[in-house]
């Protein structure tokens, strides 16, 4: 299993378990009072109802049993090198993820005749809502609904990065949430495995502005975990309230609206000046 880590002691594992036990309790209690608007109700059977990195999601349902599920097409999925390589990475992590709170494959279709194979579709399940359409919605958010998210993002995120996957896109709009509050990280389409060489240079095309690394926007060649941390603290921010934290038009003012709120890092936590390297 991804990210599995062993446990030592018994204890450990029974600890692990009643906190996680506790948590799910709690969940259900909060979810008594939370009541998203029913799915019927703004989706329409068989049409799209969100947008990835590099697809598109529709709630459809399955012939075989009549249940609605979500399937994500991904199209020219050999446009190119760059192409492939993405589709490939979101394919093999959505098979081997098994998390409550990471969003998995149930089934890949069967592609159509190689003359014809330009789209791949996966079938995945169907969640009511998410992060962001709740934060903008008039329904109330108690402290008790902040800490069951926040926990589960950060659970998510810890089943991720032990597996040394960074995922690059967290945002309210990746965080898919149902009538019980259960919260799944989606949408794959910018994950890679950890660069452990330095040398190598990773794309900065990533995370949306709102929510991206100080590092990023200052065109950091290389950056690590830490950037998906960054996001949800900006995440946690945004649900206590109720408003995007960092909000600009561009990325120079991004980064001043961190510096404005945050302040600039002491001299001794940053990188040195070009006069302080000569």
């Amino acid at each position: 299993m991804v990210g599995h880590r062993s446990r030592r002691k018994s204890g450990g594992v029974m600890a692990y378990h009643g906190t996680q036990n506790a948590i799910l309790a709690a969940a259900q209690s909060v979810s008594a009072g939370y009541h998203p608007a029913p799915l019927s109700a703004d989706v329409q059977p068989d049409r799209p109802i969100g947008y990835g990195a590099f697809g598109v999601v529709w709630s459809v349902t399955d012939p075989r049993d009549g249940k609605r599920l979500a399937l994500k097409k991904m199209p020219n999925v050999f446009q190119n090198l760059v192409s492939s390589r993405r589709v490939y990475r979101e394919l093999k992590m959505l098979c081997y993820f098994k998390h409550e709170n990471v969003l998995s494959a149930l089934e890949i279709l069967q592609p159509p005749p190689i003359d014809f194979f330009t789209e791949i579709y996966v079938i995945c399940e169907l969640m009511q809502s998410d992060l962001h359409k709740i934060i903008v919605s008039p329904q109330p958010l108690t402290s008790d609904h902040v800490k069951v998210f926040l926990y589960q993002i950060l659970r998510a995120l810890k089943y991720l990065h032990s597996a040394r996957i960074l995922h690059r896109d967290i945002k309210p709009g990746n965080l898919l949430v149902n009538s019980n509050c259960v919260l799944k990280v989606c949408d794959f389409g910018l994950a890679r495995v950890e660069e452990p060489d330095e040398s190598r240079h990773m794309t900065q095309e990533v995370v949306t502005q709102y929510y991206r690394a100080p590092e990023i926007l200052m065109g950091a060649k290389h950056y690590d975990y830490s950037v998906d941390v960054w996001s949800v603290g900006c995440i946690f921010a945004e649900l206590l309230g109720r408003r995007i934290l960092f909000q600009a038009q561009s990325p120079i003012q991004q980064l001043e609206s961190d510096h404005g709120l945050l302040g600039h890092a002491p001299r001794s936590e940053g990188h040195a000046t070009a006069e302080e390297r000569e």
